[in-house]
């Protein structure tokens, strides 16, 4: 049996400071090899969007210019886009709230003499059932999507991006893997399966595509390395922002709204639950390579060594933070890439990849960005 000659490339979540892990380290890949085309992308979460876009024609360059330089408005993503009360989830608990009041009023009432300490209990569960189904809703980050697709001519539509270009989720009602741009949801917008791919439980509200709700791709048994193999792939990179932080004393504190922390415990519940995101998303890629029987495709796994991945907990609206993240995340990517490269060089050739004859070890340089 002949081995695949097609390439992928997977990228997993993160949030906004993981889509800049991962265009930087695509910078690396640039950088030390020739030649890096794929023939499959597949995104998870923020990573999906990152892959639309490439899949529909932008250069890696082009992202990460757009990313580092403050007055490039290639892709203007704005904290509203994402971070946007979901006010008519709020309207509805406020009248699920309302409504469980006056029924559980009037059972207490009805309970005689007098209700014990169980029934309260038993009527302050219905307010479980009255809470949001999201803090925010991804609405405006699906319209903002597909304004830039349209304006940067990058389709909207699976079937029209000639590279293979697939987005995981899973479906809210019957927990079951989701995979858009494959056979049966390539009907989909490209913007929309990316919002519902980053849909976190309890952050972001589902998002409804026709009948169905879905939330994020990374949080069910997608195996991105996987997906990749089935569509034909024999080479395959993998770059995963998501490792557990491990905040180092001595390096400055876990930085927080209101100072340094001590521990990731300080920046609230949704680092708590980003953190064993984290683990989960990890472990699970792990344990895909571990299972890769001998004679296998070729994987590259690319992820931040943990004691530096507190850069991750910077706030991702600052430049600077943003500038050192990218810069970062290709240092520390070509010295893997290289170590990885060199071992392979004659499989490497075989998908039409090779060692860059100059590795250039600058970060890529940043022209004054061109008319929006």
């Amino acid at each position: 049996m002949n081995t695949p000659r097609k390439t992928a490339l997977c990228l997993t979540g993160g949030g906004v400071t993981g889509a800049l892990y991962q265009v930087g380290a695509l910078s690396a890949v640039e950088a030390v090899l020739e030649g890096t085309a794929f023939d499959v992308y597949v995104g998870t979460s923020s990573g999906a969007a990152v892959a639309a876009g490439l899949a529909g024609g932008v250069s890696v360059q082009r992202l990460y210019r757009a990313l580092i330089d403050p007055a490039d408005n290639y892709f203007p993503l704005e904290r509203g886009h994402i971070l946007s009360f979901d006010f008519g989830e709020w309207k509805h608990t406020i009248e699920a709230v309302g409504a469980a009041m006056r029924r559980g009023f009037a059972t207490l009432v009805a309970r005689s003499p007098a209700p014990m300490p169980s029934d309260v209990w038993e009527q302050l569960d219905r307010f479980f059932d009255a809470m949001p189904a999201g803090l925010f809703t991804l609405d405006r980050y699906e319209r903002f999507l597909a304004e830039v697709f349209l304006r940067r001519r990058i389709p909207n539509s699976f079937r029209a991006i000639e590279k293979r270009l697939l987005v995981t989720s899973v479906d809210l009602d019957t927990g079951a893997p989701v995979l858009f741009g494959d056979e049966g949801f390539d009907h989909v917008p490209v913007s929309l399966a990316c919002a519902a791919s980053m849909a976190l439980p309890v952050f972001f509200s589902p998002v409804r595509v026709g009948e169905r709700f879905y939330i994020d791709g990374g949080v069910g048994p997608a195996n991105e390395i996987a997906i990749a193999r089935a569509h034909g792939a024999g080479l395959i990179v993998v770059i995963n922002p998501n490792v557990p932080v491990r905040p180092e004393s001595g390096a400055g504190g876990v930085p927080t709204g209101y100072g340094a922390g001590t521990s990731l415990r300080d920046k609230g519940l949704m680092w708590v639950y980003n953190q064993s995101m984290r683990s989960n998303v990890q472990a699970r890629l792990r344990s895909a390579i571990d299972r890769l029987e001998p004679g296998g495709p070729e994987v590259l796994l690319l992820e931040p060594d943990p004691t530096e991945a507190l850069r991750f907990a910077r706030n991702a609206a600052s430049p600077a933070a943003r500038r050192e993240i990218l810069q970062w995340a290709h240092r520390s990517a070509r010295d893997i890439i290289r170590k990885w490269a060199a071992e392979r060089v004659p499989s490497l050739s075989s998908f039409g990849w090779r060692l860059a004859a100059n590795d250039r070890a600058a970060q890529p340089s940043i022209p004054p960005p061109p008319p929006a």
